[in-house]
């Protein structure tokens, strides 16, 4: 066997076969928030104002030597330093250019910022680079000057996240920086930042992004992208976003790939976790129609099917604030369907302000119970519950109001004390003075509450009528807040007056009185004295009342 090279006139070794094409490798796809980051500030939605200042300031030279962004996640911090970056170190298509608010964006330092790798432009991630040490590289780097460009910029992106060292290693650099370096920094927590760094820096407050704009950004780029978008899916989505236009972005892509192409409103709300609020709004049916035993099976229900108790509260809490807007007359949320603004409208016509309000509270009481027991589910079923039981309660006004004009007076206990023989008894129109500074507190006078709880002794109570005894100095206005306030919640008119003479002790003075009455009674108790005899350094710190006791 030979093996020389076949001859070329060997059969079928001398065609002009054709050259084969190679394989070609495939790009990787990039997610759309990285695909349409801004790369003019004429892209970079929603900061107008933020544009304008620093547009004037880089045409009249009055460019700082420090930068700070704030604002929430999203709203395009990083991608503003790098704007400002380029627009500072920009020289133009000729190489002659300066700095501008409008950068070319094909020069060499617009190119190399844009790609992320010029040298002289620099970013860090606080977060992962805290300490003294790390700042102590930025601060021995800034003497040396630029490489290529105009200006050596440092990006420090969550610089809340460095510690009180770094930032004190920070402060002589960052007050008196070589002329040709730059700080730019981007918080998401700019409370947590020290005023001395503050006060450093030219300061810019990034805005959330305004629902339309984010809904024209979204449909601009779905139609470059080449997908058939519902117009109310855009709503939902960027309505979702939050003034975030890379949550957004985010929300959009998987939208995409959940449509296959095309995106509905629908599918938009069931991938967000929208669709299932059928559930939310046949529970809060049946929390307002006051049926105990439906609202636990629904609530079983949703336990079996790992519905988190505090996501269904909050979804709860949700559909009470769509029936406060509802009442309010505000326009609906796009990420509601139809039928859930219909039905937040009806609820709007059937319930009133102090029923939305209570509901409001009591969830959100719910919610907190629900977050620190040991059985979630257990605490939502008892908040659940306490919902049920309230749900045809009169608010406090309008009890009052009932009760000042004679109805239903028989049916509301008195959760005051017995009046004093000293003090003629209150008609049966008439609530007591305990009734009264509840309601005054609950709308909102929680002040003149304290005051009618622990500064003065009440005289005489009677229909239209308030006799108080001063117990410190209240001031001559106090009568006529008081007299207005009772009014506010009774629609009744109340005359209010002070004087010297008799009186109780304040409601503080007689809970103390109370309390210590009932620990006399507990020390005078046989087996409590045999304890405390033997065992002489004890002590009675606290009574607990059990019930049935």
């Amino acid at each position: 066997m030979s093996d020389s090279p076949p001859s070329a006139d060997e059969p079928g070794l001398g065609l002009d076969l054709p050259d084969l094409p190679k394989p070609t490798k495939a790009s990787p796809y990039r997610v759309l928030a990285r695909k349409y980051r801004p790369q003019s500030f004429d892209e970079l939605i929603g900061q107008d104002a933020m544009v304008t200042t620093l547009g004037n300031a880089i045409a009249r030279g009055r460019i700082a030597h420090a930068f700070l962004l704030t604002g929430v996640r999203g709203v395009g911090k990083t991608s503003t330093a790098r704007l400002i970056a380029k627009a500072l170190n920009c020289i133009g298509p000729d190489g002659s250019g300066g700095p501008t608010i409008d950068p070319c964006g094909i020069c060499e330092p617009c190119v190399a910022i844009a790609e992320g790798r010029h040298i002289d432009v620099i970013e860090m991630d606080a977060a992962s680079h805290t300490g003294v040490d790390n700042v102590r590289e930025i601060i021995e780097a800034v003497r040396y000057s630029s490489v290529s460009a105009r200006y050596k910029i440092y990006i420090i992106d969550e610089v809340h996240m460095l510690s009180k060292g770094a930032f004190n290693a920070l402060l002589k650099t960052l007050e008196e920086p070589p002329e040709h370096v730059k700080f730019i920094f981007a918080t998401t927590e700019v409370g947590k930042v020290p005023v001395t760094v503050l006060s450093r820096c030219q300061r810019f407050d990034l805005r959330r992004i305004p629902a339309e704009l984010l809904a024209a950004h979204f449909a601009e780029v779905s139609r470059k992208e080449g997908v058939e978008v519902e117009e109310e899916a855009v709503q939902v989505i960027a309505r979702a976003a939050e003034g975030s236009a890379r949550d957004g972005l985010s929300i959009l892509d998987q939208a995409i790939a959940h449509g296959e192409g095309r995106v509905a409103a629908d599918d938009v709300r069931a991938m967000l976790g929208l669709a299932d609020r059928g559930r939310t709004r046949r529970m809060l049916e049946v929390l307002l129609a006051g049926d105990a035993a439906a609202v636990l099976t629904q609530l079983d229900e949703a336990h079996s099917l790992g519905i988190d108790p505090a996501s269904l509260i909050r979804g709860l809490m949700e559909a009470v604030h769509s029936v406060t807007r509802a009442k309010a007359g505000a326009s609906g949320d796009v990420l509601q369907s139809a039928e859930e603004r219909e039905a937040a409208a009806e609820w709007a016509g059937k319930l009133g302000w102090g029923a939305i309000h209570r509901l409001w509270q009591l969830l959100l009481k719910g919610l907190q119970d629900v977050a620190i027991a040991p059985d979630p589910n257990e605490a939502a079923a008892m908040a659940l519950l306490r919902l049920v039981h309230a749900a045809d309660l009169p608010d406090p006004a309008t009890l009052l109001a009932r009760l000042a004009g004679g109805q239903g007076s028989a049916a509301v206990p008195s959760a005051a004390p017995s009046a004093s023989p000293a003090r003629p008894a209150a008609s049966a129109s008439v609530v007591t003075f305990n009734d009264l500074i509840g309601a005054i507190e609950g709308a909102g006078k929680r002040i003149l509450g304290l005051q009618l709880r622990d500064q003065v002794g009440l005289v005489r109570f009677g229909p239209g009528e308030i006799v108080l005894r001063p117990l410190r100095p209240l001031g001559p206005e106090f009568p006529r807040e008081l007299a207005a306030a009772a009014k506010d919640v009774t629609g009744t008119t109340w005359a209010v007056s002070f004087t010297d003479a008799g009186g109780e002790p304040s409601l503080q003075q007689q809970e103390r009185i109370a309390e210590e009455q009932v620990r006399a009674d507990v020390l005078a108790e046989p087996d409590v004295r045999a304890l405390l005899d033997a065992f002489p350094e004890a002590s009675l710190d606290s009574i607990t009342h059990s019930k049935g006791a």
